[in-house]
């Protein structure tokens, strides 16, 4: 499902700590848009809006729409500052796109027929490596997520990178770098108290004895 995150900004004149106590008593958030070319612009965003959209794990993935005196711009997010101790998000850094060049950023996985892999029925334990990728693109091709099906993985068996079946137009990066960057993404490790086919064998011949 596609999402179509639209953000009101406005231009940001005061900065340092003194302006964003105030912005924060108008319920406003610093944040800074820069890339394709154009200089870095600071501008403010309403806190409660973006904290909103920050419990979607879409926003993180998706392209943005910025819009800021009356023109739109198409973003991504970059980083989000939090405050360590209280539900305040500081700044965020947004990164203007092209729609012509190659877009590199990260992208949660969704794994999928966990319940039904061969190595969870018989008592394995699936344990997650990875929980996202770096992966290149065009805006155009960025998808929400990636899944990882695991519906035909036995007990000790492991699915890396180069196993992801990707959407078109999307590549990893990592794995360019040679097959030492093939890193593992999930695998079911053997349940306690689990035993293998030849312990089962085993324990069936001593009892016929």
């Amino acid at each position: 499902m596609s999402h179509n995150y639209v953000l009101e900004a406005e231009l940001r004149t005061e900065q340092g700590k003194g302006a964003s106590r105030r912005l924060r008593r108008e319920d406003k958030m610093p944040a800074i848009v820069y890339g394709a070319g154009k200089e870095p612009v600071a501008i403010t965003l309403t806190h409660h809006v973006i904290r909103n959209h920050l419990d979607d794990e879409a926003f993180y993935s998706q392209i943005l729409t910025l819009k800021l005196e009356g023109k739109e711009e198409k973003v991504v997010l970059r980083d989000v500052q939090r405050h360590p101790s209280k539900a305040l998000i500081l700044h965020l850094d947004l990164m203007r796109i092209d729609e012509n060049e190659l877009l590199r950023t990260h992208v949660p996985l969704h794994f999928i027929n966990e319940d039904s892999a061969p190595g969870v029925k018989l008592g394995g334990i699936v344990n997650h490596l990875l929980t996202d990728v770096e992966i290149t693109c065009l805006p155009s091709a960025l998808p929400e997520f990636i899944e990882v099906d695991l519906g035909a993985l036995g007990v000790g068996e492991t699915i890396h990178m180069s196993d992801i079946k990707l959407p078109p137009g999307v590549e990893l990066p990592e794995l360019a770098q040679g097959p030492e960057h093939d890193l593992a993404v999930v695998i079911i490790q053997k349940g306690r108290g689990m035993k293998t086919g030849d312990e089962g064998e085993e324990g069936e011949e001593a009892g016929e004895e």
